[in-house]
């Protein structure tokens, strides 16, 4: 058997050396390694021998399936290495003396601003979600306590698909599903596309993105919902910005907020990004209105909580300077390059 084992070894190691490429190795591989190879023939013909022999052939045959299958693997590395060298020195446009290629793209601002709100609110306890841009009437304005004819609807000029579904128009649309999935208490944000029929100017587009947030619990008040937009907006800017608070209607909050901060832009002086006012609408927010928590099944006399819909498109305005919003879809690879990090 000890002579058996050193002969074959000695094939394998003869064939190893004449496989020139992956085909030939696999086939080597096979008649060694495969189920009818010759190592597991070695193993067949163990059944004849003593103990003591079946004992010294075991270790031998594992030694040397343990040899074959790492100069296989090892052989495979080189036969790769030697194939990408060998493609090298065949491409006629390939020339090591330039210099390497360091152009690369970059992260859209509004994908830069979503991945650090989510990393900002993720660090207080909120789950992230997503969500669907194409809802039903039901999701984006009944369920928010938006019954159909009610006036509040023509505040948004909705495109409405042929089947009667609908491009959502905030995504607030997403709070009944949110509700329903995890119940109370809960604590989420859900990023999002939104789309209206806008006519567009510096400050508006009719394609733009919002992150709702909600946080329902026992006993949650107007100053929970203070703390975490400062909270936000300090982390976003890493500094202190000044913001106001003013009453705001939405149906599906009560009472209802705008929360507007300083134009970072012209420095609160006015320019077209904040229609000359000094302020920018960025956050509508407000408590979670109780027939609202009634759709999402949940208790209106048992919890509280707040919303908000922050446009994270003209918070990007304000991180990066932008003062035309329609920069961000305008696809311009030189304007958008510029933004690397947040």
């Amino acid at each position: 058997m000890k002579q058996k084992i050193e002969e074959l070894k000695g094939r394998f190691e003869a064939g190893l050396s004449a496989a020139r490429d992956e085909a030939e190795l696999d086939a080597l591989r096979v008649a060694f390694l495969g189920k009818k190879g010759e190592i597991t023939d070695l193993l067949k013909g163990m059944r004849d021998l003593t103990p003591e022999g079946k004992k010294e052939a075991g270790q031998l045959i594992n030694t040397l399936k343990n040899e074959v299958e790492a100069s296989i693997t090892a052989r495979a590395e080189a036969l790769k290495n030697e194939a990408l060298e060998r493609a090298i020195r065949e491409a006629k446009h390939y020339n090591p003396t330039l210099p390497k290629k360091t152009d690369r793209g970059s992260y859209h601002p509004i994908t830069l601003v979503a991945r650090r709100l989510a990393d900002i609110f993720s660090g207080m306890g909120f789950t992230v979600e997503d969500f669907v841009e194409v809802v039903d009437d039901y999701q984006c304005f009944e369920a928010l306590n938006i019954p159909k004819y009610h006036p509040a609807r023509d505040m948004q000029d909705t495109y409405y698909l042929e089947n009667g579904q609908l491009l959502k128009t905030q995504t607030s649309a997403a709070q009944n599903h949110i509700m329903k999935k995890y119940g109370a208490p809960l604590r989420a944000i859900f990023p999002g596309r939104c789309f209206r029929n806008e006519a567009t100017d510096a400050c508006h587009e009719n394609t733009f993105f919002q992150m709702e947030g909600m946080m329902i619990d026992k006993d949650i008040s107007i100053s929970n919902l203070i703390y975490f937009m400062k909270k936000m907006l300090s982390e976003v800017f890493e500094s202190d910005i000044n913001v106001r608070l003013r009453p705001g209607y939405f149906p599906f909050t009560e009472p209802g907020f705008e929360l507007d901060i300083s134009c970072t832009i012209c420095g609160g002086k006015g320019c077209p990004s904040c229609k000359n006012s000094g302020w920018l609408e960025l956050c509508p927010c407000g408590m979670i209105h109780p027939n609202v928590l009634i759709a999402g099944g949940i208790d209106p006399d048992e919890y509280t909580g707040f919303a908000f819909g922050l446009g994270m498109t003209r918070l990007a305005m304000m991180k990066y300077g932008v003062k035309d919003i329609r920069d961000f879809n305008s696809g311009n690879l030189k304007a958008l390059s510029q933004f690397e990090s947040l």
